[in-house]
């Protein structure tokens, strides 16, 4: 068995790795960037290793520096995780050539896969289903645009040494062909080195469904059952499931068996996902990955195997711990991942610290340098109870998010004996998550799980794009959100820090309207975006008697009433009587903002206080400014050009993914305060546009 393992990766998917070799005995070696320096994969190592500046050819992609990380530490091996190298020939070669056991398939092996266009064409040759499509030789951009309309449309551009989704393009319109293989070329040379495109006929609202498969040096190839995995948005897959449900088990087992040839094929080894398109009726190779998936958890807690471990068995020459036979498949599970982005302003990425970060069933102490484990860590990670909820996380309170590296946070993970169980207990996870620092995602997560079309399994790869609508959050915070909020203002004015470090506030920090032997009303004002609402809290003797909250400037709502018996504040939780109704949140004050999380509602509130309000003269003049940190990639107008509203005007890149800025309104554009290249702040002006 190997006894010493370096991870060549981050984030949670290096601490996943080594929770199972702390597991086993096995000495872990963690590696970083200079922007991963305080990361909570570095806490969680026996030993890290500094490999460079944040950018990622400086550090995760330089294979001279990992290697010499593990000759320097006495790592006898080295996992890739998933991303960076995880599917590099070269990468898997060197390790080799370096005495390195390399985590992974055979270098033939990624390579046999490591083309889309070269894979698609062996498949199709022993008989496995591919979608048409061009994957020639011929790759100039003239040629492919030829070939793109002699196909029609709507078509797919796929990077050909892509995958993760990274690149697509999907082309509805002839007029978008050439753009959109000149983007989707520039993103594959500059993520993955190789500029060879692949187009396929789209299938407009096919479900992906994938096969787990598991190969040994011993000649056994078997699989681990099926997932599906189309809540995807940007191709991007957002919620995973096993086994794929209403899926006919006469497809189900012809894919399975499919997914074992694919690997047989080639020669595998270790842990692999054969991913298909399922119309409904057929089904479609897409790709192989030739690595550990994201979503490799699903299977894990339906089968009770720890992937991980058996890739390390695997790695050193132990034939598979199981036959085909003895698997079983028990229940459902299902995983959510929890990203850094804000669904408000279209899923921009977010980044910086972040100031709260409570996972489901985290105690209160569980922060950077806590040495004592939670009891979702305690034992192997792949058995879930009934009632159990796995968290892969690999990011805490106080650690920095990243703008350089994808938005990935972490997961959450459900088991239920029923599909419905498990989607029921995972949005309740996803409603016990709080973030504060920058945006997430869990709560829009928690509305896919409940949605009714979704519960029928009536979704595909199209089902975000087609129901974004009914997925929104609540326009405005709720009148109880509103109160508990005011509440936790002004009778727990000591805030986070003072509850939580047990130090009794001053009495004129509380701020309850003190008037001897009369009643007295104390008014807030709080904004969230463009809306400002009002807030008021009646006291009395004893404490808060009545409360009203309604938008600003409206008329009063109807007093509620609050029972002082009920109140209850500490640094985590308020809870209230409202009128008829007794209400429990989660609170967190940070400086002049106020997050309050009700159940499946978070609201984030600014208190409005006029010595903080500032004057803005970009926004006066008409500056646009880059609403996340990235790279300005290019710059599509000039100075002294005329736009309309809507025209796209600057491309920025943040977290491996494009992002285009657009003019807000007709104008012309005054002055350009960036260049291609240049790394640029959240908030930072970009150009000034006439208004």
């Amino acid at each position: 068995m190997i006894d010493s393992l370096l991870v060549a990766n981050r984030g949670e998917i290096a601490c996943r790795i080594f929770r199972t070799a702390r597991r086993l005995g096995i000495r872990t070696v963690a590696v970083f960037s200079e922007a991963d320096a305080r990361a909570k994969h570095v806490r969680e190592a026996d030993q890290a290793v500094c490999l460079g500046a944040a950018a990622p050819k400086e550090s995760y992609l330089n294979i001279g520096r990992l290697l010499e990380a593990a000759k320097s530490t006495g790592a006898g091996a080295i996992h890739p995780g998933y991303g960076f190298l995880s599917e590099n020939a070269a990468f898997a070669r060197a390790c080799e050539e370096a005495g390195r056991v390399f985590v992974g398939p055979p270098a033939t092996a990624i390579e046999a896969m490591g083309s889309k266009i070269v894979a698609k064409a062996r498949m199709r040759g022993v008989g496995v289903p591919v979608l048409p499509g061009y994957d020639g030789t011929l790759q100039d951009l003239p040629h492919l645009t030829a070939e793109a309309r002699k196909l029609g449309l709507p078509l797919m551009i796929k990077p050909a040494a892509g995958g993760g989704g990274k690149g697509m393009r999907i082309v509805t319109a002839e007029a978008d062909i050439e753009s959109a293989l000149a983007a989707a070329r520039r993103l594959a040379e500059g993520s993955f080195g190789d500029g060879a495109l692949l187009l396929e006929r789209f299938l407009a609202a096919p479900r992906h469904v994938e096969v787990q498969v598991f190969a040994d040096t011993h000649g056994h190839t078997i699989h681990l059952g099926d997932r599906d995995c189309s809540i995807q948005r940007r191709h991007q897959k957002l919620i995973e499931e096993a086994p794929a449900p209403a899926l006919p088990d006469e497809v189900r087992q012809r894919m399975r068996a499919a997914a074992v040839l694919v690997a047989s094929e080639i020669g595998y080894v270790g842990a692999g996902t054969v991913e298909f398109l399922f119309d409904g009726t057929s089904f479609y190779f897409m790709e192989m990955n030739t690595r550990l998936q994201v979503e490799h958890t699903v299977t894990e807690a339906i089968t009770g195997v720890d992937l991980v471990e058996w890739q390390l068995r695997v790695a050193s020459g132990e034939p598979l711990p199981l036959t085909q036979e003895r698997v079983q498949l028990q229940g459902h599970a299902m995983e959510a991942r929890v990203c850094a982005e804000d669904p408000e302003r279209e899923f921009l990425p977010s980044a910086g610290r972040l100031r709260l970060m409570d996972w489901p069933g985290s105690a209160p102490d569980d922060a950077p340098g806590n040495a004592r484990a939670s009891r979702r860590d305690a034992g192997p990670a792949t058995v879930l109870t009934a009632g159990a909820v796995r968290v892969d996380a690999g990011f805490a309170t106080g650690d920095e998010v990243p703008a350089t590296y994808d938005s990935l946070l972490g997961k959450v993970i459900a088991w239920g004996a029923s599909r419905e169980e498990a989607a029921a207990k995972l949005a309740a996870a996803l409603d016990d998550t709080h973030t504060v620092g920058i945006h997430t995602n869990e709560r829009w997560l928690a509305r896919i799980l409940r949605d009714s079309r979704f519960r029928a399994a009536q979704h595909s790869v199209a089902f975000l794009e087609r129901h974004a609508p009914d997925l929104a959050g609540p326009a405005e915070p709720d009148p109880a959100s509103l109160i508990l909020a005011a509440l936790a203002v002004l009778s727990c004015k000591g805030g986070p820090s003072s509850a939580a470090s047990g130090a009794a506030a001053s009495p004129w920090d509380t701020a309850d309207g003190f008037t001897p032997n009369l009643s007295s009303l104390v008014e807030l004002t709080f904004s969230q975006g463009t809306r400002r609402f009002d807030v008021g809290i009646q006291f009395e003797r004893g404490g808060a008697r009545g409360a009203w909250a309604c938008p600003a400037g409206e008329a009063r709502g109807a007093d509620g009433t609050i029972a002082l018996a009920d109140l209850c504040c500490d640094y985590r939780f308020i809870a209230a009587r409202i009128g008829a109704e007794r209400v429990k949140g989660r609170y967190y004050i940070d400086d002049n903002r106020v997050h309050v999380w009700l159940g499946a509602r978070h609201a984030e509130l600014l208190l409005d206080d006029p010595r903080n309000r500032a004057y803005s003269a970009s926004a006066e003049l008409g500056g646009l400014t880059t609403p996340l940190p990235g790279v300005v990639v290019s710059i599509l107008v000039s100075v002294g050009q005329s736009v309309a509203a809507g025209e796209a005007l600057l491309i920025v890149e943040a977290m491996k993914m494009e992002h285009t800025i657009r003019a807000p309104r007709d104008g012309t554009v005054l002055a350009l305060h960036c260049a291609p290249g240049d790394r640029v702040p959240e908030g930072q002006a970009l150009l000034e546009l006439s208004s």
